[in-house]
C-alpha cells in the first residue's frame, strides 16, 4: 500500500532554514526566457534542487509577479536572484567570478548531459535559452561547455522549463554522489 504523505510529512525546510543551507554550486541563467509561467518553474527548479541563485536577463520578467508566482510557488522568494539587460554581460561577470560557463543548447561537438562530468570543486553557470530561439550565439560563443539533453522523438526541442528541471536534476544528484 502506498499512501500520499502530507506537505508536514516531507520534512522541507522552511523558507529561513532554506535561506542558510547549503546550496549546489549551481546558478541558473536565463537568456531572454519569454513566458513568466516558464521562468517561475525555473525558480521553483532552482529551489528544489538547492541552486545558487537564479540570473534573469533580457527581455526576462522580474519578480514580483503575479504569473511568475503562479508557477514558482514562493520559490522567488527563496532563491536569490538578479537581472542583467544583455546575458553576454552576465556571463562575463560570472567568469570573473570562476564559474564555468555551460550552454544548455544543439550545437556541434555539444556533450550529451549523461556524459557530461560536472567538476564539483568549480562552481557552475547553466545558461538556457529562449522558448523558440535557445540560446544565442554570442553567448553560446562565451560558454566553456555545451550540453544537450538525449532525445528520441521526433520534436527538436524540449521546453526550457523542463530542460531546467533536467538538467538540475542531473547536475545536482552528481554533485550529490546519487549517480
Amino acid at each position: 500500500m502506498f499512501r500520499k504523505l502530507a506537505n508536514n510529512e516531507l520534512c522541507r525546510l522552511s523558507p529561513q532554514e532554506f535561506t542558510v543551507s547549503k546550496k549546489n554550486p549551481l546558478i541558473i541563467v536565463l537568456d531572454n526566457v519569454r513566458s513568466q509561467h516558464n521562468i517561475g518553474s525555473a525558480f521553483r527548479s532552482a529551489d528544489a534542487f538547492a541552486a545558487e541563485k537564479v540570473i534573469l536577463c533580457g527581455i526576462c520578467a522580474t519578480p514580483p509577479s503575479p504569473e511568475i508566482r503562479k508557477s514558482a510557488l514562493g520559490a522567488e522568494e527563496s532563491v536569490p536572484w538578479e537581472y542583467y539587460k544583455d546575458t553576454k554581460v552576465a556571463v562575463k561577470v560570472l567568469k570573473d567570478l570562476g564559474y564555468t560557463i555551460v550552454a544548455v543548447e544543439q550545437t556541434e561537438n555539444s556533450t550529451m548531459l549523461n556524459h557530461f562530468e560536472i567538476k564539483p570543486q568549480t562552481p557552475t553557470a547553466i545558461v538556457f535559452g529562449n522558448e523558440v530561439k535557445g540560446v544565442s550565439q554570442e553567448v553560446v560563443d562565451e560558454c566553456s561547455y555545451v550540453i544537450e539533453i538525449p532525445q528520441f522523438g521526433t520534436k527538436h526541442s524540449i521546453n526550457v522549463s523542463v530542460s531546467v528541471g533536467i538538467v538540475l536534476w542531473h547536475l545536482a544528484a552528481k554533485l550529490n554522489n546519487m549517480i
